[in-house]
């Protein structure tokens, strides 16, 4: 199982590709603070016997260092002992918005996290 992330400051978005070739998004993670957030990941992760984590890190932007060292610190604190590979996710909330409109129940940050884990499956 690979399963891609988009990190925010409220939600993680999730999709899953249980076959390698297709992502699906599933249910957010709320996030109310990092550690939960972190446990919250990593008993997901390993709940669904995942093998990959593939994580959105934003490229280019005013606030590229600040936001991609939140995110690998995040990333740290996780208890997940599988391969970590990082996607660019420009655009990806954009694009995610164009295939849901402006929601924010998380179905957005999930389809963002989709189409981070489709670019991953692409490469």
């Amino acid at each position: 199982m690979i399963v891609g992330v988009d990190i925010g400051l409220k939600r993680i978005g999730i999709a899953i590709s249980p076959d390698g070739k297709i992502a699906i998004p599933t249910t957010p993670i709320l996030r109310k603070n990092r550690n939960q957030a972190a446990r919250d990941l990593s008993n997901m992760l390993r709940d669904n016997g995942a093998k990959i984590l593939v994580v959105g890190l934003p490229k280019g932007g005013s606030c590229q260092d600040e936001m991609e060292r939140r995110i690998t610190h995040f990333i740290s604190l996780l208890n997940f002992d599988g391969d970590i590979h990082y996607q660019d996710e420009s655009y990806s909330s954009v694009e995610a918005s164009e295939l849901v409109g402006d929601r924010r129940d998380g179905k957005l940050d999930s389809v963002a996290a989709m189409i981070i884990l489709e670019r991953f499956l692409k490469r």
